[in-house]
């Protein structure tokens, strides 16, 4: 009797350990597997890089008017951005690739009733300022930052990565908090942008988001719904043989879902149309003698919004491209 108790006791000890290592095994395994992703918001709404991901060629000589480079993944490394939920409807930003037109756009279709009085939260990527003052920065491009950037910058493009700068400022979001935001701008209007977007803090004007426009925005697939305010992009202005004020680091596009881009039947962001109307007045607009297009003029900047054809309404540069 003593003899089987041993061995029962033996092989229940055995059978325990056999347990703890093959649940080890599983949990080991699953913590090493990468799940895929969600997708990210798309690629920038214009520059010279159609929706599609194929920009134009060439080596462009100066800058001109282009549709608007405003959607991008955040800052990281070169992958995309997680989609981000909002609260009507639950929303998820960059979850629907869009149907490609002959142009290489996104076919521009109806408003989603979730995003006609759009207000989605903000995803924190960067820690949000202290005591919710406003806090800027105004750095060298680091060979962090340089990772970050991807194919947005490479050797040809009209200006150094020694002339541009990593800027970082205080923004409100459309849920009322305060959040941080980055950019990347010429040296030489580094300030002057960092005085805009203090007057912008100031006012409560609202930003969904303001992150770095990284290599994965130039091929990823449209969604048409992304809100990316942006600067720096390294590319020719759309059909045109010279370079966009963005790829001097001389433009900002700001909330570009609710200051679309329009160029007859093209609507940038390709969901955005809802916001041609501009008498309907919702958060986050543009209109003209406004907070945002007064703190631009002030630094001498103007507004793509008071242009006849292309109508820009996100767009604000130093070179009036």
């Amino acid at each position: 009797m003593v003899r089987f108790c041993t061995v029962v006791r033996l092989c229940t000890v055995v059978l325990l350990v056999c347990a703890v290592a093959t649940a080890s095994a599983v949990l080991a395994g699953c913590a090493g597997s990468r799940q895929p992703g969600p997708p990210g918001s798309g690629p920038p709404v214009g520059e010279a890089t159609s929706s599609g991901g194929t920009g134009d060629g060439g080596s462009p000589q100066a800058p001109g008017s282009e549709p608007p480079g405003g959607t991008a993944p955040p800052g990281g490394t070169a992958t995309r951005p997680p989609a981000t939920t909002g609260p009507a409807g639950g929303w998820r930003v960059g979850a629907r690739p869009l149907p490609l037109r002959p142009d290489g756009f996104g076919e521009v279709l109806p408003t989603p009733a979730a995003l006609r009085d759009r207000r989605l939260p903000t995803l924190d990527r960067l820690p949000p300022p202290p005591r919710g003052r406003f806090r800027s920065s105004v750095r060298p491009i680091s060979p962090a930052v340089r990772a970050r950037m991807g194919t947005t910058w490479k050797p040809g493009c009209p200006v150094g990565l020694a002339d541009l700068r990593y800027v970082t400022v205080s923004f409100r979001g459309f849920d009322g908090r305060a959040h941080t935001g980055e950019l990347v701008v010429h040296r030489r209007v580094a300030a002057g942008v960092v005085s805009v977007f203090a007057r912008l803090y100031r006012a409560r004007f609202p930003i969904e988001e303001m992150r770095l426009v990284t290599g994965a925005d130039l091929t990823a697939r449209p969604t048409g719904d992304g809100n990316n305010t942006a600067a720096f992009v390294c590319r020719a202005a759309r059909k045109q043989t010279r370079w966009s004020a963005h790829a001097y680091g001389l433009a900002v596009d700001v909330d570009p879902f609710q200051n679309p881009y329009r160029r007859g039947d093209l609507v940038l962001p390709e969901l955005a149309s809802a916001y041609l109307d501009r008498g309907d007045r919702r958060p986050g607009m543009i209109h003209p003698g406004d907070v945002v297009t007064t703190a631009f003029a002030a630094i001498g900047w103007t507004w793509g919004g008071t242009w006849r054809t292309p109508k820009d309404l996100m767009h604000f540069s130093a070179t009036g491209g």
